[in-house]
């Protein structure tokens, strides 16, 4: 199953969660700005159009209902959604006065979204998204406007400058949305949107062609409603294939933690310093900028990276003094068996065996059990071995004390760009300055036990040596 897709799948859980959910007080307050403010400015549109009268209300009606027949067909797509609207709203930009269509698509919104209300699957205070999902309506509007209501079919420059002011009106209000309950910054929320944006470009030449269609036809509008029917169908298994891997991927979580259990119910040592890894090992994976996914990835890496260890027999394991050269060729296959673990289970567990049988490798190429050095190492089995020598250094253990943050930070920079990818080493460093607060989290007295695989030859070897 590819990553992305279980990250998609994520996402749609969030959603298909906040949807059967009331609007919290902040929702609530940054809805009745956003959607008070789109009002405002339909309401002034719409005192400069003229009477609809001569176009027809049955017809503006026909336009209202194939658009909330459109919100009907919905894609969760990166961190957004997408509804083919835009199919309706093109040709109803040039059917009735353009100063008039913002109102017809926030009533086309609010009509799609009864159904979902009435069976109890949408809470109804989510009616009052409707007018704010409606200011992408706005900029276009505007265009045609002040171009006197001509008509643009033949005016490429003028179609082209209305659809840049439906993305622009858009984001803003989104941006403003977001930022009012802590949401994205723009640049976030501008990656999240961008594929909606690409769908709507897409689209925006079927929209011209029912737009053609309605110039000889002014009912030709209604021949997308089965084309809708189809499209929703199709939105309807997406969803449903998306629910099974949310399934699928809380099991996979499952599995890992299970795994986790099992390493810490053969070596407390080790189980319980694998869980200490992982918090620090997601912060520095989250500071160096990796997506979701990644940091997933690193999140299970870390918990994982030692689950080999349990097929390292235990008298080699709990060996109290130094272990021999064939003892230590044997604890260095941990790494390759429990790449093999991870790769019976499948599934993106094998990007993660991956990381796991690297997270012992160095920069300058002195690692097990390939030998693998600078970029050759996986970035997330680079993050995992610097979070684990940390941990390991600051740790309190049965036969020495954890050194102190200020010695294990001096040790780490001592050793970035041998054993250490010199980055991994800022981004990590810039995490526990920011934790500095509360560094005791991270340091010997509250971090959990850990033992680091023995080296031949000493018991407790420093960075260059932690494995």
């Amino acid at each position: 199953m590819p990553a992305d897709a279980v990250t998609e799948a994520e996402r749609l859980r969030v959603s298909l969660g906040r949807r059967a959910q009331r609007l919290v007080s902040t929702e609530r307050r940054a809805e009745l700005v956003v959607g008070g403010g789109f009002l405002l400015a339909a309401a002034a549109l719409a005192l400069l159009a003229p009477r609809l009268g001569h176009v027809g209300f049955g017809l503006a009606a026909a336009y209202v209902l194939c658009g909330a027949a459109a919100t009907q067909v919905r894609f969760d797509i990166g961190g957004g959604i997408t509804v083919p609207i835009q199919v309706v709203f093109v040709p109803m930009l040039l059917a009735v006065p353009a100063a008039l269509t913002p109102l017809l698509v926030m009533m086309a919104w609010a009509l799609g979204m009864l159904p979902a209300v009435l069976t109890g699957r949408l809470a109804p205070s989510r009616l009052l998204t409707a007018p704010g999902n409606s200011w992408f309506a706005i900029g276009p509007a505007l265009v045609l406007v002040s171009e006197g209501d001509r008509h643009p079919l033949g005016h490429p420059g003028v179609l082209a400058v209305a659809l840049a002011a439906q993305f622009a009106g858009d984001f803003l209000s989104n941006l403003l949305r977001e930022r009012m309950r802590g949401g994205p910054t723009a640049r976030e929320l501008g990656a999240e949107v961008s594929r909606v944006y690409l769908m709507d470009v897409a689209l925006s030449p079927v929209g011209l062609a029912v737009a053609f269609a309605t110039e000889q036809h002014r009912w030709a509008v209604l021949t997308v409603l089965p084309l809708f029917g189809v499209m929703s169908v199709f939105s309807r298994e997406r969803e449903a294939r998306m629910e099974q891997l949310i399934e699928l991927n809380d099991a996979y979580r499952g599995t890992a933690l299970v795994l986790g259990d099992v390493v810490e119910a053969d070596d407390a040592y080790t189980g319980e310093h694998c869980r200490g890894v992982v918090r620090l090992s997601v912060s520095v994976a989250r500071a160096m900028g990796l997506d979701a996914d990644r940091c997933r990835n690193v999140e299970f890496s870390a918990l994982l990276h030692d689950v080999g260890k349990i097929a390292i027999p235990n008298e080699i394991i709990n060996k109290p003094g130094k272990l021999d050269e064939q003892e230590w060729a044997v604890v260095k296959m941990h790494t390759i068996e429990g790449q093999r673990m991870l790769e019976t289970v499948g599934g993106l567990m094998r990007s993660v065996g991956r990381i796991v049988r690297s997270s012992h490798e160095r920069w300058d190429g002195g690692g097990y059990p390939d030998g693998l050095c600078g970029e050759q190492i996986l970035l997330e089995a680079r993050i995992v071995s610097a979070c684990d020598a940390f941990d390991a250094m600051t740790t309190t253990r049965s036969y020495r004390k954890g050194m102190s943050i200020d010695v294990a930070v001096a040790e780490l920079t001592s050793n970035s760009g041998t054993q250490f990818d010199p980055a991994v080493v800022a981004a990590l460093l810039e995490v526990l300055e920011l934790a500095s607060s509360s560094v005791t989290a991270v340091g010997a007295q509250t971090t959990i036990r850990a033992r680091p695989v023995p080296s031949e030859g000493s018991r407790e070897p420093l960075p260059g040596g932690v494995a």
